[in-house]
């Protein structure tokens, strides 16, 4: 081996370093050529991770919204099935309050049905009962002077029996049997004639002795005193004719139709006049509309209070004959709240009978 510079060359120190700096350079070359490969793949996987990455946010961002917009739909939905729920439970209770009300209705009807078949069942009676009556009439028409037709309603049953062997019919004939009030009496009174006769109280109370008249049977015997500050009798003279003289009575009717009432009513003097009567009437038929306002005596003012006419009646009574019925037709007045009770009792004692009348009896 050759020595130069003093320095000692070795072959084979020279060739390793060589090796060595190729080898690292290699490595070098080899780390660079990886390195960059890595650098593209993450590069790539980055953009890949980046693309996936804004995906997912964009789904999460559409799921949140969608996600409000299901919640908001599922409060809808549940404030739906709430009211649905309200809605239904209120229908049940109507229901049930309508099916209460159809089983009321139900109860009703049923009671109404029976209620309507007994009525239908009464009227079937009542009919008969009129069928009854109108055959009676039928046979009975041969029997009567007078023949009274109905209108309409008018002649219904009353209880009211007329018959007898003497039969007195006693008319109340004074001035309150113009009218109802006492303004319309006192109006009443100061109209011509033909007004007072046409008075609709006065001519009810006609037609109701033409209807007794017309009810009698034609083997009794008949009067008739019409009262009022005296009695009087319209038949002739103070004797009983009987119904069958046809012509007698209804001259006397006919008279009766002209008369316009007038003067107080005395009570008193009326039954003084059929206690004079022979022999004494077995029905009497006396048609009024109050409590006496005159008696026997001579008043001593020209005032009367009610207790008066209160006294009038008592002391009337006091001269009734035994014996005799007293059926009292009331019309009637105003003012005068104890006459109704004084002639049931009159009628009571007597074994007769009371009644108001309607207005379009007979």
């Amino acid at each position: 081996m050759a020595k130069r510079g003093g320095r000692r060359f070795n072959v084979f120190s020279l060739s390793f370093l060589d090796v060595m700096s190729c080898g690292f350079g290699a490595v070098v070359l080899v780390f660079l050529i990886i390195n960059h490969r890595i650098e593209d793949t993450t590069r790539d996987i980055d953009r890949d991770l980046l693309s996936e990455s804004r995906k997912l946010d964009f789904q999460i961002e559409e799921g949140e919204k969608n996600l409000v917009d299901l919640q908001e739909r599922l409060q809808d939905t549940k404030k739906r099935v709430g009211d649905a729920s309200n809605q239904l439970v209120a229908l049940i209770e109507d229901r049930d309050a309508r099916r209460e009300e159809l089983e009321e209705l139900d109860a009703k009807s049923a009671a109404e049905r029976d209620s309507v078949e007994q009525l239908q069942s009464d009227v079937e009676t009542r009919e008969k009962d009129v069928k009854q009556l109108q055959d009676e009439e039928e046979a009975l028409s041969g029997t009567r002077v007078r023949q009274v037709k109905g209108e309409g309603d008018r002649q219904y049953l009353t209880g009211l029996y007329v018959g007898g062997r003497h039969v007195l019919i006693a008319l109340d004939v004074s001035a309150s049997m113009l009218d109802e009030t006492i303004v319309q009496v006192i109006r009443r009174r100061n109209m011509p004639r033909e007004r007072q006769l046409a008075s609709p109280k006065w001519q009810r109370a006609l037609a109701t002795v033409d209807w007794l008249s017309a009810q009698i049977p034609l083997d009794s015997n008949l009067q008739i005193l019409l009262y009022s500050d005296e009695a009087r009798t319209l038949l002739p003279s103070d004797a009983w004719y009987p119904v069958s003289d046809a012509a007698i009575v209804n001259a006397a009717l006919d008279d009766l139709a002209e008369m316009v009432p007038s003067g107080g009513t005395n009570l008193e003097g009326l039954i003084e006049a059929l206690a004079q009567l022979r022999p004494l009437p077995d029905n009497v038929y006396l048609i009024t509309d109050g409590l006496p306002t005159r008696s026997n005596r001579q008043p001593r003012s020209a005032a009367v209070s009610g207790r008066d006419r209160v006294r009038f009646m008592e002391d009337a009574e006091k001269r009734m004959p035994r014996d005799v019925t007293v059926n009292v037709i009331m019309f009637p007045m105003e003012g005068d709240p104890n006459a109704s009770a004084a002639y049931w009792i009159l009628a009571g004692r007597s074994g007769g009978t009371y009644m108001s009348p309607s207005r379009d009896w007979p």
